[in-house]
């Protein structure tokens, strides 16, 4: 959904058209077009099922509430016609780690600065996957007929964020104990602290159904490649 940022009228906006709108141009381009037997791979995000503490979410879970999750049911709306012509799959994504953008190098700033810690209890949960499983994900997306509606795109082992934390100072030999309150992000980021502090227990129920198997199937695994890449490259498991 985007780095977090204040939820201004402006980024609404922006959010919503870059998702939706431009989702919905291009199922009717595909209808233009006349294709048929054709995949549409679209995004969404674990965003959909919004704050639900310790519950654990699969496919099958139905959305939360509150602004991100309207935006990615409106986002997988704007998809689903398509479902005439095309296999549609919906991607909800977690934290794609990967040292090239994305989550982990502002989750590992603090930590570098001697100031890394849990944000606000810590006790949510972070649905987060490498980003060779990311892609290993949208691959079977597009590949396996079997594939259809939403897949969850995160590992198949979420953890508290205090978990996180701790593993972030291990790796990095930083101490990892100084919480961010979380009064101080509401502050900060408004209404868009939910991206931060949400608690979504995410699990793959349909790719790991299918037979995936992930390259880094826990948060440590992964964390331990991008961060000590030394460590090697894991077999699967």
């Amino acid at each position: 959904m985007g780095s977090p940022a204040r939820l201004t009228a402006a980024r609404r906006a922006r959010l919503e058209q870059s998702r939706v709108g431009l989702t919905e141009q291009l199922v009717d381009a595909m209808a233009a077009a006349g294709m048929q037997r054709s995949v549409l791979v679209s995004g969404s995000a674990v965003g959909y099922y919004g704050d639900r503490g310790d519950e654990v979410l699969d496919e099958s879970s139905p959305p939360g509430r509150g602004f991100m999750p309207e935006v990615c049911q409106a986002w997988e709306d704007a998809a689903r016609p398509a479902a005439a012509r095309a296999r549609v799959v919906t991607l909800r994504t977690g934290l794609v780690l990967s040292l090239e953008g994305g989550a982990l190098p502002p989750m590992v700033l603090p930590f570098r600065l001697f100031a890394g810690g849990p944000l606000g209890s810590g006790r949510h949960y972070q649905p987060c996957l490498h980003l060779a499983d990311d892609v290993a994900l949208v691959l079977l997306a597009l590949d396996d007929a079997r594939v259809s509606g939403p897949l969850n795109c995160a590992g198949p082992e979420p953890l508290r964020n205090r978990d996180v934390a701790r593993i972030l100072g291990r790796l990095l030999g930083r101490p990892s104990f100084l919480p961010a309150p979380a009064f101080a992000i509401r502050a900060a980021l408004g209404e868009a602290a939910e991206v931060v502090l949400s608690s979504q227990r995410v699990v793959p129920k349909r790719a790991l159904d299918l037979g995936f198997r992930f390259r880094y199937p826990t948060i440590e695994t992964a964390l331990t490649d991008l961060l000590t890449p030394a460590a090697g490259t894991p077999e699967p498991t």
